[in-house]
């Protein structure tokens, strides 16, 4: 009995495990296929576009070589008027002139920036130039905000967790490291024994039979003896066949009896788990200074490992552009030279959002707590105080 029942319980735990899990995994799958959606479409349309020469692209031409005719051998007397006039001229070009769309929008180009859509990052390097794919990245994102924000909303649940579990468990060894250096031979002996003699009085002072507590009931002590002999017998028995019942778990009948009832229970966990989003970042609260320590040392790690595939960016290039990215700024001044490379960084991205997001959430009720003691504290400044009149 007990091998067949080690299959059945480990059968069990799987399918508890993989229900919990299942609204984390859906969330995350269903942001993974969005993006590859959004990549394909992207891809499509703005990749098979067709370049027109426009009439001011001819006239750059045109101004260009007329600048490079008008340039003498005698570099020194025009160099300023040159730079000058070449600074004009490529103020007015447009990047599209020089640059095929297929080598821009290819899938991962394309997946890149649908990243950057629905994170709301939006470095500005690549953005859509026809109308189609104007009003598609509208659409695009007005579905893709919300869903990207309920994957931060989950996996903050998960890393708030994470975080209130391991600064609870520090905050308990730090209080036992305190306590065994406080604590002296004598004033542990001390406790021993008072702990020993109260233990002690406790056994001491607890009923031994269930005929003394019986007796002890007024109701028991005024009927006569057969009766109140008949009535102990009776109680007897009743608590020994109580104790003799086998354990049943209602769950197993249930699910022997009727398995509908047994999915309706699990179908009812699945959903109070999509009902509890959001709740563990809500009761989080750890010091604000360990949030930055753990911002700091997050991008730090991703700061010496970007330069790796990035030569262009050092350690604190790759610090800024770390932190510029998880704070959604993206102010595109730093671009990448293989961004196939940074969207295996994707998880890296959505973890360190989720904790500038916590950060910020900590902040502001840190600010909100201020903000409550200066107005309290105004408040009774301001207030009157009470005379006493005589009667």
């Amino acid at each position: 009995m007990a091998s067949a029942s080690r299959p059945l319980r480990g059968k069990r735990a799987c399918k508890k495990i993989f229900w919990a899990v299942f609204p984390h995994a859906c969330f995350i799958l269903s942001l993974v296929i969005y993006a590859f959606l959004g990549a394909l479409m992207f891809s499509h349309i703005e990749g098979n576009r067709k370049v027109n020469l426009s009439e001011e692209y001819r006239k750059f031409l045109q101004s260009l070589w007329y600048i490079s005719r008008n340039l003498s051998d005698n570099m020194t007397e025009n160099e300023e008027v040159f730079k000058e006039q070449i600074h004009g001229l490529l103020n007015t070009a447009e990047r599209d002139w020089f640059v095929n769309p297929k080598d821009i929008w290819t899938f991962f180009g394309s997946l890149f920036f649908c990243c950057t859509v629905f994170t709301t990052v939006g470095y500005g390097n690549t953005y859509p130039v026809t109308r189609a794919g104007k009003y598609l990245c509208m659409l695009y994102a007005l579905f893709g905000i919300p869903l990207m924000f309920l994957v931060l909303t989950d996996m903050g649940d998960i890393l708030a967790t994470v975080l209130s579990k391991s600064y609870n468990e520090f905050r308990k060894l730090q209080s036992k490291i305190l306590a065994s250096k406080l604590c002296s031979g004598s004033m542990c002996n001390k406790g021993d024994e008072t702990k020993s003699r109260a233990h002690s009085k406790v056994v001491l002072n607890e009923p031994l039979t269930i005929m003394e507590v019986l007796k002890s009931q007024p109701g028991v002590k005024r009927k006569p003896i057969k009766y109140r002999n008949a009535e102990i017998f009776e109680m007897l028995i009743a608590r020994e066949n109580e104790c003799s019942k086998p354990a049943r778990n209602k769950s197993i009948e249930r699910w022997s009896s009727c398995p509908e009832l047994a999915r309706g229970k699990t179908m009812s966990r699945v959903m109070e788990n999509f009902d509890k989003i959001g709740k563990q970042v809500e009761k989080l609260d750890v010091p604000i200074v360990l949030m930055v320590l753990v911002i700091f040392v997050y991008i730090s790690c991703a700061a010496a490992i970007l330069p790796n595939w990035e030569t262009r960016l050092d350690f604190q290039e790759a610090f800024y552009f770390c932190f510029i990215t998880l704070t959604t700024i993206g102010f595109g001044d730093t671009q990448l030279e293989h961004p196939k490379f940074f969207l295996f960084f994707s998880l890296y991205i959505i973890i360190g959002m989720e904790i500038v997001f916590i950060a910020f959430k900590l902040g502001q009720d840190r600010l909100i707590g201020l903000y409550k003691k200066v107005i309290s504290f105004c408040g009774e400044k301001k207030l009157p105080s009470k005379k006493i009149y005589p009667k």
